[in-house]
């Protein structure tokens, strides 16, 4: 018998797989036969794959992980096990699916491995297992997390390997076996070095190559990259550049977006998406940093770090902790560690203990699926309640702006999830109440509600009569000095005139049946309470001088995008609201707010708005979305 005769040629296509898309529209990665060959091809020197390997398809063929399990089995003549959907979701039964299939190649997410290694350690003979290969891909694999499965297992029984890949890149970019030794010294999520068809760049913002151990993106180039996405040339031109280093003419390289040093040995160590950075109250944070932290502490198995906003305007670091087997979570255990490693800003407001942590169909962690966490306390048992009238008034100031139901009088502010913003707002509130000045410095040293309470005690008892004048009210119609801030911010406007440095934009998705004259009137309503957003900024006799506006009709205008096609939506969507918040204020003239509503679809808009620095902060986004709420 012969082969078939086939009409498909290297370059056809061989698949077409969908990958999320930053606007949440997927895009269809076009990947050739020739892509896919030369992977097996270039990648069989370090396997050694032939005719008695089993394999397992463990992952969805809508994730390109199983190109490489299908037809890694198929194309050396192997024997491949199609694992059912509920195995894979039940890591006891998987294990006994690789034991009695005799399995000797598996390919797994490192999150999916870690529920592995659960089972593994519950199963008593060890030997069953014919694994000789576990490749890791489609997450970044932190080595320290593989202790326990070093502690069961040899170095080469089976060999652990570590390969980084993208879509794009057809499966498989980088390569790096896995030792014991590599666990000891923790040496973070090292993915080795280039498959040999394959160029790898790592550049900095300007695209030149960075120096050894200096941080940058990776690029790139050569035989496995993918033709393109599919109807969509315009983000194929942003994505797939020419590369300036290959040797051969109209090369390209593929921008991944993903972060990235090279090491002294010439190994590649991933350092994280570059848009996997969390931005909170100003400070740019890498989660994975945080996680790898938790991660070091004995009674930690596994650990996620995400942000969360569930009370408008208070977004905060959420730790989700799987504990080590028969361990129990310890939250004030891994906030000391955590005290002791990483600055305020980087600590989590709450800890959630999980079973183990929510995967997606492609076995990658499913963000969407992580729990709120509850506001409760740690250990209820520890309660102490208020003794005094005045530790009970802090304590009501504090479970309100936490949004707890009760505390003890010796929780820490912080690690009930307080942070520098929520303290002012506590330092305020007693400032109101009490008529006393807690410096923000004390309060950060003991801050619990027994220390506050005694603190402001001592305050009280020792303030003197105030034989200061009261203050009395400006007309408001006047011209009107400046407050410090005010001026730093009106210098540095005139230092960068036609600059939008200090804009503020801010972006709602709006779902539902909206009611835009109710909408128009909620941002008057917000207009007409904060003076701030109808003043305007003058030079009065050389010194830059305020004036507060009358409020006048504020119109809210209306740009309905729902008639165009949903790519090209989102494409005019994005162009939109990049121009306005570039768009500079001109503070003389006012106004300091702007704002546009766009129609996506007769019950989807998103709500534009922007604000000059000079009036508005990052506290005051929270207090926009609440105020806004409230009066439509």
């Amino acid at each position: 018998d012969t082969n078939p005769q086939t009409l498909a040629t290297p370059d056809n296509l061989a698949y077409v797989i969908y990958t999320s898309g930053s606007t949440g529209k997927p895009k269809g990665v076009m990947v050739t036969h020739r892509n896919v060959a030369r992977l097996l091809a270039a990648t069989k020197p370090w396997f050694n794959f032939n005719e008695q390997d089993v394999w397992t398809c463990f992952h969805s063929c809508a994730f390109d992980f199983s190109v490489w399990e299908i037809w890694g089995a198929l194309a050396y003549g192997g024997k491949l096990v199609m694992v059912p959907y509920l195995v894979t979701r039940d890591p006891h039964a998987f294990h006994a699916l690789l034991r009695r299939e005799r399995v000797t190649v598996l390919n797994q997410t490192p999150t999916a491995f870690q529920q592995l290694i659960a089972a593994d350690a519950c199963v008593d003979a060890v030997s069953e297992l014919a694994l000789r290969l576990v490749i890791f891909g489609g997450e970044a694999l932190e080595f320290r997390s593989l202790r326990a499965w070093f502690d069961q297992h040899p170095d080469d029984a089976p060999c652990l390997v570590n390969m980084y890949g993208i879509t794009e890149t057809t499966v498989h970019v980088t390569h790096r076996p896995i030792r014991q030794f590599d666990v000891e010294r923790a040496c973070g999520s090292t993915i080795g070095r280039a498959i040999p068809d394959l160029r790898l760049h790592i550049l900095d913002a300007h695209r030149n190559r960075v120096p050894i151990g200096v941080p940058g993106e990776l690029y790139v180039g050569g035989a496995g990259l993918a033709r393109g996405y599919l109807n969509r040339e315009d983000l194929t031109r942003e994505r797939f550049l020419p590369d300036p280093f290959a040797p051969e003419p109209g090369a390209r390289m593929y921008r991944t977006g993903d972060l990235a040093r090279y090491l002294p040995d010439g190994n590649i160590e991933y350092l994280g998406r570059s848009d996997d950075q969390l931005k909170i109250r100003g400070f740019r944070i890498e989660p994975g940093e945080i996680e790898a932290c938790l991660c070091e502490h004995p009674a930690v198995r596994q650990a996620v770090v995400t942000a969360r906003e569930d009370t408008p305007g208070d977004k905060r670091l959420i730790a989700y902790v799987v504990p080590a087997e028969g361990r129990d979570l310890e939250p004030e255990a891994l906030r000391e560690r955590l005290r002791e490693r990483l600055p305020e800003y980087m600590r989590p407001g709450a800890y959630v203990a999980l079973a183990q942590i929510p995967l997606t169909p492609n076995g990658k962690i499913d963000r969407n699926a992580l729990p709120a966490p509850q506001p409760a306390r740690d250990a209820p048992a520890a309660l102490v309640a208020p003794r005094t009238p005045l530790e009970e008034a802090v304590a009501e100031v504090w479970c309100e702006i936490l949004d707890l139901e009760q505390l003890s009088i010796h929780d820490n502010f912080f690690d009930l999830g307080g942070h520098s913003l929520l303290a002012a707002r506590v330092i305020a509130s007693l400032a109101k109440t009490f008529t006393i000045e807690l410096p923000l410095r004390e309060f950060f040293e003991t801050p619990t509600v027994a220390a506050v309470a005694a603190r402001a005690e001592q305050l009280l008892g020792t303030a003197q009569p105030n034989d200061t004048p009261p203050i009395q009210p400006l007309p408001r119609s006047g011209i009107l000095p400046l407050s410090f801030a005010q001026k730093r911010l009106w210098f540095l406007d005139r230092l960068l005139p036609q600059k939008a440095a200090y804009n503020v934009p801010i972006a709602w998705r709006l779902e539902g049946p909206l009611d835009t004259a109710s909408l128009q009137r909620a941002l008057m309503s917000v207009l007409t309470r904060h003076e701030a957003l109808r003043t305007r900024f003058t030079l009065h006799e050389g010194e830059p001088r305020q004036h507060i506006e009358p409020m006048h009709l504020f119109t809210l205008p209306l740009h309905d995008l729902s008639a165009l096609p949903p790519t090209e939506r989102e494409t005019r969507l994005r162009a939109s609201l990049d121009a306005a918040s570039h768009e500079p204020f001109d503070l003389e003239a006012g106004p300091l707010l702007r704002a546009q509503l766009l129609r996506l679809d007769q019950d989807e808009h998103v709500l534009a708005i922007n604000v000059h620095h000079i009036a508005f902060d990052g506290w005051s986004v929270g207090v926009l979305n609440r105020e806004l709420s409230a009066a439509y």
